[in-house]
């Protein structure tokens, strides 16, 4: 074979390998299509989540633009000063998969009444059914007293990669990065 043959084959060949990167690029692009249409008929569009509620309190979002919704205290309790207490909210999830809901504290409480989640956020995590319990803090000198009935935390369910998804692999080195071991206020105040 000589050298034209030879660029006539490989100008061939090259035309063969675009015609099949065209082709699966198209089907790719209408697998994806599918597989969309798929899981907005699957889900209209929506994420449902299942609860049970002992507390008489319906949950939900109260803008459509809002990531969390409301938690209410299901008993009356009393937070000492600079103290913590488990706030029972009466309230039982069934997560999907790959979701977690993170409890999180109020603005407003925050700043009109002192009040925290204290490990903000907590996490729920897909495989807990029981009740959804909040540790609130009282930033005050003086004891706060929880109403029933009370907003006390907001929840926002998140997609999350869950322990089936993850491989830890133990390694002698850790590859150093462009940040290293910069932290805690490396970047400025």
């Amino acid at each position: 074979m000589n050298q034209e043959q030879f660029n006539l084959k490989l100008d061939e060949l090259s035309k063969m390998l675009k015609k099949m990167d065209d082709e699966s690029e198209q089907n790719l692009n209408l697998e994806m299509g599918d597989i969309e249409g798929d899981f907005e008929k699957i889900f209209d569009g929506k994420i449902t989540i299942k609860y049970k509620s002992n507390n008489n309190k319906e949950l939900k979002y109260n803008y459509p633009s809002d990531s969390g919704f409301d938690l209410y205290s299901n008993e009356e309790i009393t937070i000492p000063p600079f103290g913590r207490a488990l706030i029972p909210t009466g309230v039982y999830f069934d997560l999907p998969q790959d979701f977690e809901i993170q409890v999180r504290s109020k603005s407003g409480l925050a700043i009109n009444q002192g009040l925290m989640v204290l490990n903000s956020p907590g996490t729920v995590d897909e495989g807990y059914t029981g009740e959804i319990k909040v540790i609130i803090f009282n930033t005050n000198q003086s004891e706060f007293k929880v109403e029933k009935g009370m907003k006390v935390a907001q929840a926002v369910v998140s997609r999350c990669v869950t322990g089936r998804w993850v491989n830890l692999v133990e390694v002698n080195q850790i590859k150093d990065k462009d940040r290293g071991e910069n932290g805690f206020g490396s970047t400025g105040i």
